[in-house]
């Protein structure tokens, strides 16, 4: 007999499930069951805040001029404040480091001539020892002196000195039109005093870096120097 009478013909079985839907025409397919949505969460005010919101309103009845009265008393909350600057400069109208120092070593100089012609004179007639230690009463003396001419000389001229006034700068506020009290004892009283011992002068130099030139004395008080002239040829050029 041939190879090919030998080979006996293969039978495939399948289940009755599979003949079922062989016969019908029809496929099985597999359902996974679903899971339930989660609950998403409200977001805003929900309505019932809206009711009740509105019966408190009905309750209460205001005339035309009382709701307009409340709406302007109320009109805050919708808007940002604003502190409207009062010298805002562009940056190049502030005075430079090394301007200013110039202005500073000026005053340094009419300081020590009215302290020498003042107590200095006393203390010589007196044949008493002008001693430099800080609690000494020359050095206290000689400190209020120092003091004093930066307070009162700032004050009275509207942010000049001596030296501010040689050179041509003056020391203005961003928040004032002219310098106060307060402004002037910040700056030229409590910062002096700080920035005047050689290892705090240090606080000078972010006049150097910053933006408006301004040192440590500048920052607390929110103040900075400018070039007159600069002020006055922008003027000028406006106006023309």
């Amino acid at each position: 007999m041939s190879d090919e009478n030998q080979k006996e013909p293969s039978v495939q079985l399948t289940s009755t499930d599979e003949k079922n839907n062989t016969l019908t025409g029809t496929t099985k397919k597999e359902t996974t069951p679903q899971a339930e949505k989660p609950l998403e969460p409200q977001v805003g005010p929900n309505q019932a805040f809206y009711n009740q919101l509105i019966e408190e309103r009905n309750k209460t009845t205001y005339s035309e001029e009382e709701v307009k009265q409340k709406q302007e008393a109320w009109h805050s909350f919708e808007e940002e404040k604003r502190i409207p600057k009062v010298h805002d400069f562009p940056a190049y109208f502030f005075a430079g480091f090394w301007i200013r120092g110039f202005a500073f070593i000026i005053d340094i100089l009419c300081i020590q001539a009215i302290t020498s012609i003042s107590i200095g004179s006393i203390f010589s007639v007196a044949g008493w020892t002008k001693d430099s230690y800080f609690w000494s009463i020359y050095a206290l003396v000689s400190l209020l002196i120092y003091l004093a001419y930066f307070i009162l000389v700032t004050k009275l001229t509207n942010g000049q000195t001596i030296g501010k006034m040689i050179f041509g700068i003056q020391v203005i506020s961003f928040d004032e039109e002219k310098l106060s009290w307060q402004t002037v004892l910040i700056r030229e009283g409590a910062c002096r005093f700080i920035l005047k011992y050689p290892l705090l002068m240090i606080g000078y130099l972010p006049t150097i870096f910053s933006g408006k030139k301004q040192h440590i004395g500048d920052f607390l008080s929110n103040t900075s120097v400018v070039t007159i002239n600069t002020v006055l040829a922008f003027n000028k050029q406006v106006k023309g």
